[in-house]
């Protein structure tokens, strides 16, 4: 036992210094300080002495502060939610939500359509084009994957990326000069 209370002596302040760090609440960092000690001494014979006291009692922390995170969220909007409406004297709701939602569906519908003009002009562009954006835009691969896979030089995919950006550049203006023209 004294030995534990020694090695919680040496760790205390760092445990307790990463659970404020992680809650930014003196209060949760002092009962996750507790609680890690306590679920350290608990588990002790789990201990195998892989990694150090130092590092496995960090990562029992760390846990610790995560749940107490992840329950404060849950807390948090269960909270909201059981808010209840507040009335006037009269009778009706205080501050009625008011809800546009034909902005929403009208912007859903504006970026499904723009998403559509994209992928039209994705697809009307030169094949060697269109291969270069979807490796390299849609994929992700660098120049020199692109390279290996098209066999084709570097200056001459980037030129190609170039054009191709270019191309779905003046589809997009197109589309938005067409939306604000009323068409």
């Amino acid at each position: 036992m004294s030995a534990f209370e020694a090695l919680v002596g040496l760790h205390q302040d760092r445990v307790y210094g990463l659970a404020l760090r992680m809650t930014r609440s003196e209060a949760d960092a002092a009962e996750i300080t507790q609680d890690t000690f306590l679920s350290a001494y608990q588990h002790l014979k789990d201990f195998r002495g892989e990694a150090a006291f130092g590092s496995w009692v960090h990562r029992i922390a760390a846990n610790h502060a995560l749940m107490r995170l992840r329950h404060r969220r849950v807390a948090q909007a269960a909270e909201s939610e059981l808010q209840a409406p507040e009335f006037t004297e009269r009778g009706t709701l205080a501050d009625y939500p008011v809800t546009d939602w034909s902005r929403d569906a009208e912007e859903k519908a504006l970026d499904a359509e723009l998403g559509q003009a994209i992928q039209q002009a994705a697809d009307r562009l030169p094949e060697g084009y269109r291969e270069v954006f979807l490796l390299k835009d849609v994929d992700g691969l660098s120049y020199e994957q692109i390279a290996e896979v098209t066999g084709d030089s570097i200056p001459a995919i980037k030129s190609r990326l170039h054009r191709a950006r270019l191309a779905l550049r003046e589809a997009i203006d197109l589309f938005y000069n067409r939306d604000n023209r009323g068409v």
